[in-house]
């Protein structure tokens, strides 16, 4: 962990950002180990949870678990071994989530500013739509949902779902008067009907939560937050979440053989995994800071191909190694100037 922390500053040197999005995360690794335990999905599976670092692009934090373990389990205190390994410059920071992180001791940690570096943690988490928050949601009046909005090609156009805010306190803070006050959102999305198949009398069970408005279902989802952003950028924001850091999942089990573990043993498995998450961190630093440019969002398979396994003879002479490409390869024009981005590189300064 300590060297993950040493490239996180390094990145953060290089790149210098005031304020650092924290995207948790766990994901399950299916196996067939003969210890590793049976996952919520009904498979064995270990289950890392991981920190991710938006504005670097890179993984800030992960801690190794066995299969059963919720992704919501002690998320504190891995959120604050996080934070401590987040670079002396950053002077700000914000939490994203699903609906794991709706634990309220990690809530009110955030709201009430109980870190002494960051002070108030501003944040945006799935919420548990349980059935008093679909009460809650069942109250808003028609003419306080809004339509949201999606841009393409420079124009915006509705997507067909809503939001509102909702009025709602959890029975967890109710009982007392000291307790944080965070804001809820709502989204709604109506589902079109569809006609039962012969045989098909009893309504299959959803894989998200629906309630009925009027004489229409809706796909529900819900949020809390304690920031004050208009509600529609708010929802955006924390969707955005799903399309980095879930992403990188699929990397680093596949492009980087996270999910190849080699083990019965959860330890060694664990180092492997972080083994993993090194080179992904590497992998990402050379594409922002040595290759740019298109290279950004290309992955492993992309970067072997045109970067890495390229043909060349390695010679040696005159005390110097010399790599020699066939005639007008594509890639050395990249090769070099990777090579001259990498030595203006300044070292983080000591202390």
């Amino acid at each position: 962990m300590e060297i993950n922390k040493e490239m996180a500053a390094f990145s953060g040197f290089q790149n210098s950002e005031n304020t650092a999005t924290l995207d948790m995360d766990a994901t399950l690794v299916s196996t067939n180990k003969t210890d590793a335990l049976f996952s919520y999905k009904g498979y064995k599976a270990y289950q890392p949870l991981n920190t991710w670092w938006f504005e670097q692009g890179i993984i800030l934090h992960t801690e190794f678990r066995d299969g059963n373990v919720p992704a919501g389990f002690q998320q504190l205190r891995v959120f604050k071994d996080a934070l401590d390994c987040l670079p002396e410059d950053v002077k700000k920071v914000r939490l994203r989530s699903d609906t794991a992180g709706y634990q309220h001791d990690l809530l009110k940690y955030c709201a009430t500013g109980k870190n002494s570096r960051f002070g108030v943690i501003e944040f945006a988490i799935g919420c548990n739509v349980t059935k008093e928050f679909k009460q809650a949601v069942a109250q808003v009046a028609e003419s306080e949902w809004k339509p949201m909005y999606k841009t393409a090609y420079g124009k915006k156009y509705k997507t067909g779902v809503e939001w509102a805010e909702v009025c709602y306190v959890p029975n967890a803070i109710a009982h007392s008067k000291k307790s944080p006050e965070y804001r809820y959102l709502a989204k709604r999305e109506v589902l079109d009907k569809q006609q039962q198949l012969p045989g098909m009398e009893v309504q299959l069970e959803l894989p998200f939560p629906t309630m009925d408005i009027a004489d229409c279902r809706y796909k529900v989802f819900g949020m809390v937050t304690n920031m004050d952003w208009e509600g529609e950028r708010l929802i955006h924001w924390l969707h955005a979440r799903c399309g980095k850091s879930e992403e990188v999942h699929a990397v680093m089990k596949d492009d980087l053989a996270g999910g190849k573990l080699p083990s019965d043993d959860f330890g060694e498995n664990a180092a492997w995994w972080w083994i993993m998450v090194l080179s992904h961190n590497l992998n990402a630093m050379m594409k922002k800071l040595a290759m740019k440019g298109s290279w950004l969002p290309k992955r492993m398979k992309a970067v072997r191909f045109s970067f890495i396994n390229l043909p060349g003879r390695v010679v040696k002479g005159s005390r110097s190694l010399i790599i020699r490409l066939t005639k007008n390869n594509p890639s050395l024009e990249l090769l070099i100037n990777a090579r001259k981005e990498i030595a203006i590189l300044q070292p983080v300064p000591s202390g």
